[in-house]
């Protein structure tokens, strides 16, 4: 029972109980899974009325608030009770990205990327700022964000789902070959 909790599950256990959460969420409750429109129970509650979009009943959507809440709870536990374990990334990759100056696979994200000297540096508040618009304006652009789209719009066979998760795989290759080595050099 201990090592359920303290190592990651594997892929194909993982995987089908993200999944099954759809359809049990969809026949128990009538709800579809989606984390990005809570930005828009947030807007609502602090402006409430001044746009019509705005112009809604928060408190049945409540339980997306709180669903997000349990995922940075959940979050902010796990990288608190564990160590983070090595990410399994090709040799092929680490040759790629070791040629771009990035060498630290220890953790989740290459250190090199993602620290708080970065951040608060001109490219990181750059990348910060130009990225949350990008992926606000695109998450709304799109109707949903990428596990919206790619956990219950799949699961529902929405076309328009499968094109956006077609978009986000080429957005991340382009972003990862052609954008990653021109930003880092």
């Amino acid at each position: 029972m201990e090592s359920m909790v303290s190592s990651p599950w594997p892929w194909y256990v993982a995987g089908p109980l993200i999944g099954l959460m759809v359809p049990a969420l969809l026949l128990f409750d009538n709800r579809q899974f989606g984390i990005s429109s809570t930005l828009r129970d947030f807007c609502a509650v602090v402006r409430p009325g001044k746009l019509e979009y705005f112009n809604y009943s928060v408190k049945e959507q409540l339980w997306r608030n709180w669903l997000v809440l349990g995922v940075l709870i959940g979050g902010w536990l796990a990288s608190q009770l564990w160590e983070p374990v090595q990410v399994g990334i090709s040799q092929q990759t680490i040759q790629d990205l070791s040629a771009l100056g990035i060498t630290n696979f220890s953790g989740y994200v290459p250190s090199e990327l993602f620290n708080w000297k970065e951040l608060f540096g001109l490219h990181g508040l750059v990348f910060v700022f130009t990225g949350g618009f990008m992926i606000g304006f695109g998450t709304r652009w799109a109707d949903g964000c990428t596990a919206g789209h790619a956990i219950t719009g799949l699961s529902l066979l929405s076309p328009a789902s499968l094109l956006a998760v077609v978009g986000f795989f080429i957005g991340g290759l382009f972003t990862t070959h052609f954008l990653l080595p021109i930003l880092l050099t």
